[in-house]
Order: C-alpha cells, then structure tokens, then sequence
C-alpha cells in the first residue's frame, strides 16, 4: 500500500479559529475535507496565532521552539499543536504577531514583515517536527514566500528536496505590496532578472508565482481570467508564460454548517424535501428588519463586504432605477465608509422598502439567506464566491454578474429552462436593471417560482468535490 500523501497547509486564517474573509472558509475546511477522502492524505494546518484567534474548548500543546534569523537579530518562536475535528492544526506564535491587534492592517510593511516570518517559521516547524512534506500547499500573498524560499534560500536544503509545491490565488490584485524590505530583512533574495515585470520582484505572490511547481486559482472562470489584461493585475504576460501549470479548483461549502434543515439560527427549518417551512422565516426577518411585512413582495438581499469589487454602488444604481416596480431590499455588510454611506442615504430615501445593517452579524446572515427571494452579488470580479452557493442551498436565488466562480456556479435561467439563477454581463446599472426586471418577473410566476429554488437547492457545491480535484494535483506532483 503506498503512503499518504503528506501536505503542510499554510494560510493566513481558517475558520473557526480565525476568520476574517473567504480565504478563512477555505483555508478551514479543505484540509478536513481532505482527509476525509478515503486516500485520507496527511494534511496538516499552519496558520499564525493571531490574537483575535479563539480556541474556545481546544487546547493546544506547545510542540516546539525555535529561532527564525532576520537583520536585526532573533525571533524566539513557539509552535502550538491543536485540532479541528481530525486535522492536525499548528500554531506560530512570535512577537510579530503577539504585538499585532490585527490579522490584517494598513500599514503594508508590518504585515509584510510579519507575513514574511510566517512563511520561514512554519516551513522550520516541519523540520523541528521532522515532517517531510511531499507537497507545500501555500495561499495568497501571505504565504507564497514559503514556496519562493524553498527554491531559493533552502533550495540546498535535503530536508526538503523532495517537497514540491502549489500556490493558490483567492484574490490576484491583493500580491504584497509593501513587503520589500521585510522580505531583504530575512535574507531572501529578490527576483531581480526573473520573468516577472521589474515592479513585481519584491512581492510575495509574483515571487511565489515565479517558483511554484503548480498555480491553481479557486474557479476555472478565474484562472482564464487573469490571463487576461481586464483581471491580471498586470502579471496576465507573465501568466500566460505559465499557464500550463496553471489551473482552477472551485470551493466548496460547508453542508453540515450551511443546512436549512438544522440550522438552529433560522425560525423554521425546511429542506428540499420539505420546502414550505422555508415560507415562515420571511415575515419574522422583515419584523426584525424594521421593513413592513409583505410576504408576497420579492425581498432581494446583499451580504459581504462593502468595497468596490462586490460592486455595491452598481446595485445600489440599478435599484434606484426600479423604483416604481414592486421589491424590497436588505444590504449587510460593512466596508469602504463612502460605500456604507451610500447604502444607509438609500435606505433613508426608500424608507420601508430598504434596510441598511451596515454590520457583521452571522446569524442575522444565515436568516436573511432563509428569508429573501433574490441575493444580489453585482461582483466587478469574483475568484470562486460563496455566497452563491449558500444562498442556492437556503432556497434564495442568486442573480449576478457573469464573472469568475459566479459565471461557474450560476446557470442563467433565461439561457437554460433547468437555470439556478440570473446572470448579467457587463459592469453597468443598466445591464443589472434588465437581470432584476427578468428576476422580478420570474418571482411573479408563483407556479414556477418555486422550481426555480429547489434546483439551486439540489446542486452539489460540497467539499468532497473539490477535495479529491486537490488531491489529483498533489498526485500529479
């Protein structure tokens, strides 16, 4: 029988312990999936011990200590050993991030720095471990100097002369910028005379992009886009020079956390199998949004950040334009100041039909997920998108722009009688103007209507899927 495939998983967050965004998702549930296959790959987490991060009723055992070298002298390190469920999950824990309040800040160069000696820290953990990864799997900017370090710093190391690695991009444009004079500071080269452009040759992801045996992004919809000039963030020439160990791997979501059967926030609970429950949760969410109830009215619905690649203002425009027609509205989320600005001035102009919850709130999401009819996610671009597959699985109908992972999980009704939702091409009001008056008239058709859910319902956007596509890559490796 051969071994396991041994894989050291390093992000910047995983969920529950820390999450900040998708990557958080991800980054916690894929190593689980993982190891559920019946290969069971020996998968284990690196992630940072921020301080925002919560253990709640895990404990997690001191495994190591150990030095990583810089200019101006030593960090003494700590890595900590917990689980999630049956996955291995190690901790780093150092000064650049016992003094950090955040997982991510403003200041460019501090989270460059302490990003950097995240990378070098967990690739030493494994050798004060003695794990020998067969693969180094490392996500986004945060983490891709550990696959530049092995090919360049380490690269005479025999500790890991049989590790490959792979690099998955979640968000391209977000490549490092800043990060220069922490990553001289550790000793690693930069990739002066390299393929990448003269300005890219300091940041982590290009540098991560140069030396990754493979590139994957987290849709095929995205990983065609950014060999393009509209989504490459300036490395698409670059890209396409690489393009045969590129690839596109869509995320999956939780079923068990994301299931209206049994989810305990929801004021009833419904299934495909038993659908009219779901009916019950609406007129008890527009009375805890202060909107007038009118169960008949469609309730459209947005959900994430507020900043401009969600392309809030275009949605914000578009419903401005529909004013006489019949519809009301729920935006969560927080962001970009002027965006939330925007978002309560047209709640205040529409009162009783627009709700701004300019905030985080969980539970308030997953029951806005069980409650409205239509989720609005106009994303300028958008790498995979989960909220699309969540809302599917609550029985609310997505409509978006045709991008990235959302053109990949959204089937436009219009275009296909077996349809999941409604798509729209360009970035404009006016072309989400035409998607809502086709959505709104659809949600007229009370016969149709609720096909049209049940099929979002009964698509397959698990993890497992999307595990064992990973597991073929490593293999490949």
């Amino acid at each position: 029988m051969p071994e396991k495939i041994k894989v050291l998983f390093l992000a910047a967050e995983a969920a529950p312990l820390v999450k900040v965004g998708g990557l958080g998702e991800v980054a916690g549930a894929l190593p689980q999936a993982l190891r559920s296959l019946s290969e069971k790959p020996d998968v284990r987490l690196v992630i940072p011990k921020h301080n925002r991060l919560v253990l709640g009723r895990r404990t997690a055992k001191l495994v190591a200590e150990f030095k990583i070298k810089y200019l101006r002298g030593e960090i003494n390190t700590k890595g900590y050993q917990t689980t999630l469920n049956n996955t291995p999950v190690y901790l780093i824990d150092g000064e650049p991030f016992s003094k950090a309040a955040q997982v991510y800040s403003s200041d460019d160069q501090a989270d460059g720095f302490k990003y950097a000696y995240f990378s070098l820290a967990a690739l030493e953990l494994a050798k004060q471990l003695d794990w020998i990864p067969d693969v180094l799997h490392a996500h986004d900017w945060h983490t891709a100097l550990a696959v530049y370090a092995l090919r360049t710093t380490l690269k005479d190391d025999r500790f890991f002369t049989g590790t490959r690695t792979l690099l998955t991009i979640h968000n391209l444009p977000y490549l490092g910028t800043g990060a220069g004079p922490a990553i001289k500071e550790f000793g690693i080269p930069v990739a002066e005379g390299s393929a990448l452009p003269w300005w890219a040759q300091d940041m982590p992801l290009p540098m991560g992009l140069l030396t990754a045996d493979k590139i994957n992004t987290v849709s095929e919809g995205y990983a065609a886009e950014i060999l393009t000039e509209l989504y490459g963030s300036g490395l698409e020439e670059f890209l396409n020079s690489r393009q045969k160990h590129l690839s596109g791997i869509l995320n999956g979501i939780d079923l068990k956390s994301w299931d209206p059967a049994t989810d305990k926030a929801l004021e009833s609970n419904y299934s495909v199998d038993n659908f009219a429950p779901r009916k019950e949760n609406k007129p008890t969410l527009l009375k805890e949004l202060g909107l007038p109830s009118r169960p008949k009215t469609p309730l459209l619905a947005f959900i994430g950040r507020m900043d401009r690649q969600k392309g809030i203002e275009i949605a914000l425009e578009a419903l401005q334009q529909i004013q006489d027609l019949d519809w009301q509205a729920v935006f969560l989320g927080t962001g970009d100041p002027e965006i939330e600005h925007r978002t309560r001035t047209l709640a205040a102009e529409l009162p009783g039909r627009v709700c701004a919850a300019i905030r985080f709130d969980g539970d308030l999401s997953r029951r806005i997920h069980a409650g409205a009819d239509i989720m609005l996610i106009p994303s300028r671009y958008e790498p995979c998108g989960l909220v699309q597959m969540s809302a599917m699985r609550y029985g609310c109908v997505p409509l978006a722009r045709a991008t990235g992972g959302l053109r990949d999980t959204i089937v436009d009704l219009s275009a296909n009688k077996a349809g999941t939702g409604f798509l729209f091409e360009h970035e404009n009001p006016a072309a989400m103007v035409a998607a809502l008056k086709r959505a709104l008239a659809a949600y007229a058709d009370r016969r149709r209507w609720p096909h049209l859910q049940m099929r979002g319902m009964k698509q397959d956007f698990s993890w497992t899927r999307s595990a064992q596509k990973y597991l073929d890559l490593y293999r490949s490796l």
